[in-house]
């Protein structure tokens, strides 16, 4: 069963713009540097993320949507509590991040 993990960013008002470009080029990155340890490959199936441009006026402090993809919920899970490249990402972006909204999801299951 694929899963989505929505990843939504409030960065600090301290966070200067070249952290907060860092930052989400680091998140996207992770779709490379994120290698699964038994199959020793790629695992995540998509990563695609930006910076928000709603008018709505809605977004209550946050700044930056990613949506990744994986194949199961293990691969989501190893990815969440396991994965050293995604350790080393929260290391680095977690100072800089004032809210963090995660929301995960199988397409069509309600």
């Amino acid at each position: 069963m694929a899963v989505k993990h929505l990843v939504l960013f409030q960065f600090k008002a301290s966070a200067s713009a070249e952290v907060v470009k860092e930052s989400s080029l680091r998140m996207l990155g992770l779709k490379e540097g994120c290698i699964h340890p038994t199959s020793k490959k790629q695992y995540i199936k998509s990563l695609t993320g930006g910076k928000d441009n709603s008018h709505e006026g809605a977004q209550h402090g946050i700044t930056h949507a990613f949506v990744a993809e994986f194949e199961s919920l293990e691969d989501r899970d190893y990815y969440v509590n396991t994965d050293p490249f995604h350790q080393k990402f929260k290391a680095f972006a977690g100072p800089f991040i004032e809210k963090v909204i995660v929301v995960d999801f199988s397409e069509g299951e309600f």
